[in-house]
């Protein structure tokens, strides 16, 4: 009997499929996820003429990353390792690196969407308008961000197996990096803690995002900052592929 193995594009378009699928199902926690960045946006309404159209568009898209890659993805990946669907996935003729992939293309859309989304809400209620390279450059500098904190995420899943001690971890992480990240850079905490942050996942995303709203505005320490957003992602994906198990026991 001959043993017919499916084609990579056909399970990897069966994979995105069943992965759209489940965003769909689950889009009260989608709504969730997009609405935080949306309501900050509308509520620093009276802080863009004293801080800026482009601060305000780079904290909030900063603040979409961070909870679609901890909030979002990782809480997904531990769930569904703990109901044994990874697990059955690899059962068939499915390479790990599809499953990954079609993850993390969903993931992608969800980044590409709440970019659009604020993007729309800065220019028409908050009246922030920026040059259309801007918004392309903006853009992709989204993806460079969330690929951040999207490899932040895998790590943290990978060295936790309890889902619900992922999901207090990673809201503790979106805590601290929301909090301390906002304070800091508006020097609220002290030089010494404003450094810091400004060099952190937090901080480096955020000026490279801030940076591609304002082409012009672009300068070495953006270009450091894109440099060392790269290395927080290849250490975080590093260890999150090293630690990650495939079941939670």
């Amino acid at each position: 009997m001959e043993t017919r193995i499916p084609k990579t594009t056909a399970v990897m378009s069966a994979l995105l499929r069943a992965d759209f699928t489940t965003l769909w199902r689950n889009r009260r926690s989608v709504r969730l996820v997009l609405l935080v960045p949306l309501v900050i946006l509308i509520s620093w309404k009276g802080l863009v003429d004293k801080l800026g159209g482009v601060f305000v568009l780079s904290s909030c898209i900063t603040i979409g990353l961070t909870s679609i890659g901890l909030m979002g993805y990782s809480s997904a990946i531990a769930r569904d390792r703990d109901k044994g669907v990874f697990q059955r996935l690899r059962v068939g003729p499915v390479s790990s690196w599809t499953i990954m992939i079609s993850r993390l293309s969903a993931q992608i859309a969800m980044i590409v969407l709440m970019t659009i989304l604020i993007f729309i809400v800065g220019f028409y209620v908050d009246k922030i308008s920026i040059t259309p390279i801007g918004y392309v450059a903006g853009l992709l500098m989204a993806m460079v961000g969330g690929a951040v904190y999207l490899s932040l995420g895998q790590a943290i899943v990978g060295r936790v197996k309890n889902p619900e001690t992922v999901n207090s971890t990673t809201r503790l992480v979106y805590f601290v990096f929301i909090m301390v990240g906002m304070f800091g850079e508006l020097e609220m905490l002290g030089n010494e803690i404003g450094q810091v942050v400004a060099w952190s996942p937090y901080g480096v995303v955020r000026k490279i995002q801030a940076g591609s709203l304002a082409p012009g505005a672009w300068k070495l320490e953006t270009t450091y900052a894109l440099l060392l957003s790269l290395g927080y992602t290849l250490v975080f994906a590093v260890l999150g592929i090293k630690w990650f198990k495939w079941d939670s026991k």
